[in-house]
C-alpha cells in the first residue's frame, strides 16, 4: 500500500510525525478520508472522531476538535484544537461532563450565549465518549 506522509500538532506541540495509509477525520464540510496522492486542500477541521491507518493495518483514533487540516505536495497536516488520542480519553469523565450539560440544558434557564456553550460541551462529551465507546 502507498503511504503518505502525516504530521499532528496542538497549540501545545507536535503529537505524531510518520507515514500513514489512510487519514479520516471530520472537516468543516462532512467527512474526508486522505489517502497517499490526494490533491492539495486546505480547510476547517469540525468535532468528531478522527483515525490513520498505519500500513501494518494498526489503527490509531482520537478525538478531534477544531482546527485546520491541508495536503499540499502529498503531506497532510493537521494542526487541531484540541486532539485526545483514545487511550487517553477518561471516559467516567466525558460521561460526567456530558450528564452536567444535560442537565443545564434540561433545566432550560440559560441564555442564548450560555445554552450554546452547554451545547458545545455536550458536544465534546459526546465525541470523547464515541471514541473511547469505538
Amino acid at each position: 500500500m502507498t503511504t503518505f506522509p502525516l504530521r499532528i500538532g496542538t497549540p501545545d506541540g507536535l503529537l505524531y510525525s510518520g507515514d500513514v495509509v489512510r487519514m479520516v477525520l471530520r472537516t468543516i464540510t462532512g467527512d474526508r478520508a486522505i489517502l497517499a496522492n490526494h490533491i492539495d486542500f486546505c480547510t476547517g477541521i469540525g468535532m468528531g472522531e478522527a483515525h490513520f491507518v498505519l500500513e501494518d493495518g494498526t489503527v490509531r483514533r482520537g478525538a478531534c476538535i477544531g482546527g485546520m487540516v491541508t495536503m499540499q505536495n502529498g503531506v497532510c497536516r493537521i494542526l487541531s484544537t484540541t486532539w485526545e488520542w483514545e487511550e487517553d480519553i477518561d471516559k467516567d469523565r466525558a460521561q460526567r461532563a456530558r450528564e452536567r450539560a444535560e442537565e443545564k440544558l434540561r433545566k432550560g434557564d440559560l441564555s442564548g450565549k450560555e445554552a450554546q456553550v452547554q451545547e458545545a460541551k455536550l458536544k465534546r462529551a459526546l465525541v470523547r465518549l464515541s471514541v473511547k465507546n469505538h
